[in-house]
């Protein structure tokens, strides 16, 4: 069947197109996109070819909220008609035939999907909007490290980066009843991370960040989420800790060897996590429970909304560094 969707070619040129889908057959569901959620930290790392999941033409996106349109005959739990959270796309083709890598190919009109596979679908409950829907990846992230790092009621944690994953962190640290600080460079941030919970926010662009997390902790942190995904801020990081503290590598640092400064988190005897994917089912339910009962308020996040034939104009302003107010994105289908 045929479908539009966005696509990043080689030049990182971002087009809107009619694409191919092939038959549903009898393991897979088609769903309609109703909105797909704008990850920046790893599509952009996708597109600008810091990390690779295949090779040009791209359609990137991994999170979407939509309707499930067809239902083979095999699929079982699924009908017609449900709504969906879904983090899958892999079937597309250009019109001329040419194999697109769907990396994970949410943003498009409709995705073909397998039910069965871990990185399929699940239904939307009622109480969850939309838009704040089709964005949990980055708090299913953020829930994955904030439970690996075993964070409790008096916690002492330290946010730092307060993009979508950082933000999930501080949630889920306040929900949890943890000190939560959080540290970034705008303002903007910092704002919607005292929203979702933040207990101090310290910028670091107009603060000694390590000074400042001594006045509320003076041991250090017991727990230091970097949540940036920029090598640089590694060791801006570690000192934030406490000794016997735990350090979780939140962001995605790339395929490149990273370094780091081994003293200062060989003398505090580090315990370091490094989370990875969003916790896979789990997480999605504790995310998708949170935001259904109030609790996560994550539509609080979204700072651009645009229909999909704007979707190309906003992820080239977001790519050459015109875009820099963006903080959670949404494209609508509809």
């Amino acid at each position: 069947m045929q479908a539009k969707a966005l696509i990043c070619d080689s030049k990182q040129a971002f087009t809107f197109q009619d694409v191919v889908l092939p038959e549903t057959g009898p393991d897979r569901v088609l769903v309609r996109a109703l909105k797909t959620g704008v990850s920046i930290g790893t599509e952009f790392a996708l597109i600008r070819n810091k990390i690779s999941w295949g090779p040009y033409p791209l359609c990137v996106g991994y999170q979407g909220v939509g309707v499930i349109e067809e239902a083979g005959e095999n699929v079982e739990g699924f009908a017609v008609g449900d709504r969906v959270y879904y983090r899958d796309g892999k079937w597309m083709e250009l019109t001329d035939g040419t194999k697109v890598s769907c990396v994970a190919g949410t943003h498009c009109s409709h995705a073909m999907i397998d039910p069965k596979t871990t990185h399929g679908i699940a239904h939307l409950p009622k109480e969850v909007p939309d838009e704040a829907g089709s964005l949990f990846v980055m708090p299913s992230v953020a829930l994955y490290g904030v439970d690996m790092a075993n964070v409790r009621m008096g916690t002492v944690a330290v946010v730092y980066g307060c993009g979508q994953i950082g933000l999930g962190v501080v949630a889920f640290c306040s929900l949890r009843g943890a000190v939560t600080i959080a540290v970034d460079v705008r303002d903007d941030r910092l704002e919607v991370a005292k929203a979702l919970g933040a207990d101090h926010v310290i910028n670091g662009s107009a603060q000694d960040v390590q000074a400042e997390v001594k006045k509320i902790a003076p041991p250090g942190a017991d727990a230091v989420f970097e949540s940036t995904g920029i090598p640089a801020c590694v060791d801006q990081a570690i000192p934030l800790a406490r000794t016997f503290g735990t350090f979780v590598m939140q962001g995605n640092y790339g395929a490149a060897p990273i370094s780091f400064n081994f003293l200062p988190a060989h003398g505090r005897r580090l315990t370091w996590h490094f989370p990875c994917d969003d916790g896979m089912a789990p997480c999605r339910r504790g995310v998708m429970k949170n935001m259904a009962i109030g609790a996560l308020d994550w539509g609080k996040v979204i700072t651009h909304r645009v229909q999909a034939t704007e979707a190309p104009a906003l992820y080239d302003a977001i790519n050459k560094g015109e875009a820099d107010d963006v903080i959670g994105a949404v494209i609508n289908w509809e």
